[in-house]
């Protein structure tokens, strides 16, 4: 599989809360696991992918999300939610690029590339001027994704992952 990917996006429902808790733990997982201790990672999986977990954040009215499909099988999501912004987020109106997930056999074939643009299209549909996000500052590879972009570093936050307090690049972009 070399070619690039044209799958079929649309806005994610409740009745995909299932869907999308296993590919998040499936693509979290897959990314993190062998640089983080197991009972952290268990920890972080358990409270952040359960379906109703899931469920939940699809039925916040601040959640936007949208899955990617090929052949009607989940391979990426990406995920919004408004509200507040941390310090060094200083443009306006901003929403947060919460996750952009692809499943790992679809890296590399453009599937994060068209859910970005479906991302920043409804942002700015929705009268959001600045995206931004929290990326691990050892996960290179996303953040090479994100300043392809047009994300720039604004600051530093802590994520925890499980009782491991990690350090977050918080990145954004006017939009």
């Amino acid at each position: 599989m070399t070619e690039r990917a044209t799958p079929t996006i649309r806005r994610a429902a409740v009745t995909d809360a299932s869907s999308l808790a296993e590919l998040g733990a499936r693509t979290f997982s897959g990314t993190f696991a062998a640089d983080n201790r197991p009972e952290d990672m268990a920890a972080y999986l358990a409270a952040a992918f359960s379906p109703d977990r899931q469920a939940a954040e699809l039925a916040d009215s601040h959640t936007t999300c949208f899955v990617a499909e090929i052949d009607v099988v989940m391979i990426g999501y990406v995920q919004m939610r408004a509200g507040d912004a941390p310090a060094g987020v200083t443009n306006s109106k901003p929403v947060e690029l919460v996750r952009i997930y692809v499943a790992q056999e679809w890296l590399g074939h453009g599937v994060g590339e068209a859910l970005m643009r479906v991302c920043i299209n409804e942002a700015r549909q929705a009268g959001y001027e600045t995206l931004w996000l929290g990326v691990w500052e050892r996960n290179e590879r996303a953040q090479a994704f994100y300043r392809k972009w047009g994300f720039r570093v604004v600051g530093v936050h802590i994520f925890h992952l499980g009782s491991d307090a990690q350090n977050d690049f918080i990145m954004e972009r006017a939009l």
